[in-house]
């Protein structure tokens, strides 16, 4: 993910217990006119799914491939997001999904009766076909990249995966466009259902697992800190795996709490600051890994080039492995191998760093379902259509 930096108005705190709202206030609520319509919400799903085809596209797989071009080869792998794992073309391809899932009301590849895509089928079912083909070449085409995608940059297949990316985003700001000038699916009576099927289905449970698994991966950080072992080491990247796939699948909705709170580059900035980690690593000081009000933007950015998926994968991947309490002697610079010598500040880094992808995931969680920045659910605003202009 590209790094988005936010000044530090936007320090967030909720309570993980439910405000009271009784059934009163809810039926008053729900008397209440919307102040905009539901298109408005239909147009920030489409434009989710189009920022993060254009990204997955031209940032993720593009950036590497020009700079590949232009002889830039070592800035290439190093443009590459997810290389330590060689996880790249799977988060690629799970973006593809994130858009799919958002189109089709659903996160198992079936379509939902009240979903743009049934919308779409039943009013203009050549566009929805269309829609469908592209989201699965997008993908298809992402999946032929040889991997891992890192020792691949310039494959013929990466030109046509970009492509294909690119195809999908023109293809998605078609059906944005048939939707705004159609009266037949632009009306809240048929988009309201969507939108809950969306909120309901889509989000909250990607949301959920998110914060399960970030969780799971906290633990296994605390697990390998209390017992360094080569099995610790291999179930830590196991719980990395299993963070990864919701992130990535929410990728089409990074709108909202997950934007205006810093949580994205909180937990998924790229490319990290590599030689900042090694010096945090070699000094055994974490006093930098969090930002609060009144911080400037380059003092976000570097605190968040330090934490969050990327610098948990750094520290327990190795060339695409797990790494091991033995990996040898790095000569690279920028490079470090776990050794007795810093095994209690490795450990510790690896718990820093979960605990805040941890909290990060409770606070997006929570910010859609209990309280967004002191008011309401952000789930009730977006569903009644109040979102900030």
């Amino acid at each position: 993910m590209k790094k988005y930096f936010f000044m530090a108005a936007m320090l967030f705190t909720v309570s993980l217990g439910f405000t009271a709202c009784d059934a009163d206030d809810e039926e008053e609520n729900n008397n209440e006119e919307y102040t905009q319509a539901a298109l408005v919400c239909a147009e920030q799903i489409l434009d989710g799914c189009m920022d993060i085809a254009n990204e997955v596209g031209n940032a993720k797989i593009g950036d590497p491939y020009d700079l590949y071009m232009a002889g830039k080869t070592t800035e290439a792998l190093y443009a590459v997001e997810s290389w330590y794992s060689w996880h790249s073309i799977d988060d690629y391809s799970n973006n593809i999904l994130s858009i799919r899932n958002a189109y089709y009301g659903s996160r198992n590849g079936k379509i939902a009766s009240n979903s743009l895509a049934t919308l779409i089928a039943a009013n203009n079912a050549e566009l929805d076909a269309t829609v469908k083909e592209a989201i699965e070449t997008a993908y298809d085409a992402i999946q032929a990249i040889p991997a891992p995608f890192r020792n691949n940059i310039s494959a013929p297949e990466v030109k046509v995966a970009m492509t294909a990316c690119n195809d999908l985003e023109e293809v998605l700001s078609n059906l944005k466009g048939y939707i705004q000038r159609t009266k037949a699916v632009n009306s809240d009576a048929v988009l309201q259902p969507v939108l809950e099927t969306y909120v309901n289905d889509v989000v909250l449970p990607t949301y959920n697992d998110l914060m399960s698994a970030n969780t799971e991966l906290y633990n296994a950080a605390q697990t390998f800190a209390a017992n360094p072992s080569d099995a610790n080491f291999e179930a830590a990247c196991e719980a990395w795996f299993n963070a990864r796939e919701p992130w990535e699948t929410s990728e089409a909705f990074l709108f909202g709490p997950v934007d205006a709170l810093g949580l994205d580059p909180n937990m998924d900035s790229w490319p990290l600051d590599q030689e900042a980690i090694v010096n945090i690593l070699n000094s055994g000081k974490f006093d930098n890994l969090t930002w609060g009000d009144g911080d400037s933007d380059d003092d976000i950015e570097a605190v968040q080039s330090v934490r969050g998926f990327h610098t948990m994968e750094f520290l327990i991947f190795k060339n695409g492995k797990a790494r091991t309490l033995t990996d040898g002697t790095s000569t690279d610079a920028a490079d470090l191998d776990y050794t007795s010598a810093n095994a209690k500040s490795w450990g510790n880094y690896m718990v820093q760093v979960g605990k805040l992808l941890k909290d990060d995931a409770v606070s997006l969680y929570s910010a859609w379902t209990v309280s967004y920045e002191g008011g309401k659910a952000y789930k009730d605003l977006f569903l009644r259509h109040e979102l900030e202009e």
